[in-house]
């Protein structure tokens, strides 16, 4: 019989030996803290306590405060982790987490940057030439913020439009002039550091995810662009490329999808048909 709080600390360790990263510790952390504590105003202390009803009666409250499914969700998630680490540690009998289910998720459709506004964005950011650099990899490349984030400085080749490229996790993403002459602008103020990150702060410590996401956002508020997100270039690159006769399968790699039916779904804002889609070098947008 053991107490929530030497609970979250040996499920921490445990993390911690999995070589979880910081980050997915502090979120489990965070998780199983929010819960433990609302069991704990109910009454119980000790884990082998905790029913299903009293994780249900938390995921009502949840609601009630106005979280989104896709929160509700991830903690769902957070949940059966810790309770599924505790029952194979024989701490528990039955696992409580077991039969929660999952809210339904309504997917959004993807919003599509419009000419106008990206290239508004552009005017806006052409004196910030950092994240002029960091908006135009997104617009060429379709990358995603983490992987921005984490983009190392060997993982970009620089040498001419027919053989510059982006190198990651087994993904070979070609850049075009735009992305070519934006990093190479930042590579001109680009601070001397130790740092691995191609981006970095301007004191040479890796751009965080967090950084780009606000720095962003303020531009968008800028520009006057309403309910948009960084994760919106990836779409504008998906579309604009396929509209233009980029083959599915070619940007399905491009930009890592593990799934080509997840690019496919794409299509559906797209005005041609997928007969005529054939592969074709990526180009500006």
């Amino acid at each position: 019989m053991i107490d929530f709080a030497l609970a979250e600390l040996k499920f921490k360790e445990f993390l911690k030996k999995k070589g979880r990263s910081q980050a997915t510790l502090l979120a489990y952390a965070k998780d199983i803290n929010q819960v433990t504590g609302f069991i704990q105003k109910n009454g119980r202390n000790l884990v082998h306590e905790v029913t299903k009803e009293d994780l249900e009666d938390f995921l009502k409250a949840l609601k009630a405060q106005n979280y989104t499914s896709k929160s509700i969700s991830r903690k769902i998630n957070s949940i059966r982790t810790f309770f599924k680490f505790l029952k194979l540690e024989a701490t528990i009998k039955e696992d409580p987490s077991k039969l929660l289910e999952h809210p339904k998720l309504t997917p959004k459709d993807p919003r599509i940057l419009s000419s106008l506004e990206y290239r508004a964005l552009r005017d806006t950011v052409k004196s910030d030439i950092r994240t002029a650099s960091i908006m135009e990899t997104f617009l060429q490349t379709g990358l995603r913020i983490s992987e921005l984030a984490n983009l190392k400085f060997n993982d970009v080749v620089l040498n001419g439009e027919k053989q510059s490229k982006i190198v990651m996790d087994k993904r070979e993403i070609p850049l075009n002039n735009s992305a070519i002459k934006a990093l190479n602008s930042y590579l001109s103020i680009r601070p001397k550091t130790k740092a691995k990150t191609f981006f970095v702060t301007k004191t040479g410590k890796p751009l965080l995810v967090r950084n780009i996401r606000a720095t962003l956002d303020r531009y968008f508020k800028k520009t006057g662009i309403p309910n948009a997100s960084v994760n919106d270039f990836r779409h504008t690159f998906i579309v604009s490329h396929l509209k233009a006769g980029a083959s599915l399968l070619y940007i399905s790699r491009i930009v890592g999808h593990k799934r080509i039916s997840t690019t496919e779904k794409y299509l559906n804002y797209v005005d041609v048909s997928a007969s005529k889609i054939e592969k074709m070098e990526l180009g500006d947008l």
